[in-house]
């Protein structure tokens, strides 16, 4: 008897010991697989007329994404008397809300009682355009902003939120962003599943486009500048400034100060690139946000990027001539607005691979090529080592 007392001790000790290694195996596997979430986020970062509105589209068009254009626009409409710097948590407070189809976030900024349409461009949104935000159109469907807004502007703003928890792709377009680190706490947000595209421009172009639409961008330019006081000649090249230190922080950061768990999360991306090689770099866009790139997709981009306008309107995203679009500065910045701006901006072109031009015959010239494939590689990585910011370059 006291044998099998023994022996069923021995069992019972057997029997928890198993249980215990199981349980801890099955808790270890727990902690190494965390369940990501169910959606994906994606932030373009940009500056103000840098092919953004057209990043944006590319994505905003795509079935399986939810699309909004500058939510923040609505903070730096609301608060336009702070600066940049100041306005950064409220506008990173509002991204988070938004990314997780929160929408309340807008009843600081927005007056009730309201439709969808009171969110800032919101007709560049295909999915506040169909099913079950609008009915007009299918969510397959390539659908313009100008037919959006004609059919599709008084459902209630209820299904601005309704319509973002049922896609698998959350992605907004921001220009209100001066620095990466304000946004670490998201990139470490276990609620969220964030990726970065950085989307940069040659600054002349960018410079150029922004004098066709100066008034438009005012109070931006104002607030970029902290509302410092500086004569109407020097405030371009003061804001161009702001600009041009904020992409070389996004960037030093993006690429070299983030930690080694959230490397993957950011792609620096050309949109002299972009226009060059449309359908492969969209291609990487789509690959890096987790996406498919249809057929339906790839001739619909081919089209967008073969046209003849040239985009000169605020937020004009129509068919165009890409690469024309993306040289126009070249016809018609004066040179000595040129050197000007190099000036204040030579950092930031050195970095990303723009070239200088040192005279107007080579600013004329366009068989020369400004575009510097190697600066945009590590040191490490030049002679032949690939990376997801040399995959960007076009290289």
């Amino acid at each position: 008897m006291a044998k099998r007392s023994t022996l069923e001790v021995l069992l019972i000790v057997v029997i928890q010991a198993a249980a215990l290694v199981y349980f801890l195996q099955l808790h270890s596997r727990n902690i190494q697989q965390e369940p990501k979430p169910a959606q994906a986020h994606v932030l373009i970062l940009s500056s103000w007329r840098s092919g953004s509105s057209f990043v944006g589209q590319l994505f905003s068009q795509h079935p399986d994404v939810f699309y909004l254009m500058e939510p923040a626009w609505h903070v730096w409409g609301t608060m336009h008397q702070n600066s940049a710097k100041v306005l950064h948590m409220a506008v990173r407070d509002l991204i988070r809300s938004v990314f997780q189809c929160d929408m309340s976030v807008f009843d600081a900024y927005i007056v009730k009682p309201r439709n969808k349409s009171a969110i800032f461009q919101w007709e560049t949104s295909r999915a506040l355009c169909s099913p079950p935000a609008c009915t007009s159109f299918h969510r397959s469907d390539i659908i313009s902003k100008y037919s959006c807004k004609t059919l599709c502007g008084r459902y209630p703003f209820g299904k601005v939120e309704e319509a973002c928890k049922t896609y698998s792709h959350v992605v907004l377009k921001e220009v209100r962003f001066f620095n990466l680190r304000v946004l670490y706490p998201l990139l470490r947000d276990p609620s969220l599943n964030l990726k970065i595209i950085h989307l940069v421009r040659d600054p002349r172009a960018v410079f150029c486009s922004r004098e066709n639409v100066a008034g438009d961008l005012a109070r931006d330019s104002r607030i970029a500048v902290g509302h410092r006081s500086t004569s109407r000649d020097e405030e371009p090249y003061a804001v161009m400034r702001e600009i041009c230190k904020s992409h070389v922080a996004i960037y030093q950061e993006g690429s070299q100060a983030l930690p080694r768990a959230l490397q993957d999360r950011y792609l620096l991306v050309r949109y002299e690139d972009l226009t060059h090689y449309p359908l492969a770099k969209t291609a990487q866009l789509y690959q890096f946000a987790g996406l498919d790139f249809t057929p339906h997709l790839q001739a619909w981009v081919h089209n967008i990027t073969h046209g003849k306008g040239l985009g000169i309107q605020t937020f004009d995203t129509g068919a165009r001539n890409a690469m024309q679009v993306a040289q126009v500065w070249r016809k018609n910045l004066p040179y000595a607005k040129i050197t000007r701006l190099q000036e204040v901006c030579k950092e930031a072109m050195e970095l990303l691979g723009y070239k200088l031009v040192w005279s107007e015959e080579d600013q004329k010239n366009m068989t020369v090529d400004l575009l510097d494939v190697e600066q945009l590689l590590p040191k490490q990585d030049r002679k032949g080592g690939t990376t997801a910011l040399s995959s960007a370059s076009g290289s």
